[in-house]
């Protein structure tokens, strides 16, 4: 994978305030940390993923606080996998 930089995650939430993505990034740590999937691939820290997410434009100051609730809500309208039924 390509380095990220921070100027990439700047020019995806359309602001030069620094500050400003530090907090998305901050409140998107949180979610990790309680549970949320990654929504980019790769293996790096914490930190590093979650600028890819921003970067990939998958986490945005629009979308910050419905991501848990999109998965939860993914989760509940996916049937449950039938388990076959095995006959002897």
């Amino acid at each position: 994978m390509a380095r990220i930089t921070v100027e990439d995650c700047l020019a995806q939430i359309g602001d030069d305030n620094r500050f400003a993505l530090i907090h998305l990034a901050v409140e998107r740590i949180r979610q990790r940390r309680r549970g949320e999937p990654c929504l980019v691939e790769g293996k790096n820290k914490e930190v590093v993923m979650t600028l890819r997410e921003i970067a990939a434009g998958k986490v945005t100051f629009g979308n910050i606080h419905e991501l848990p609730q999109l998965r939860r809500a993914g989760q509940n309208a996916q049937p449950e996998e039938e388990t076959p039924e095995q006959t002897e």
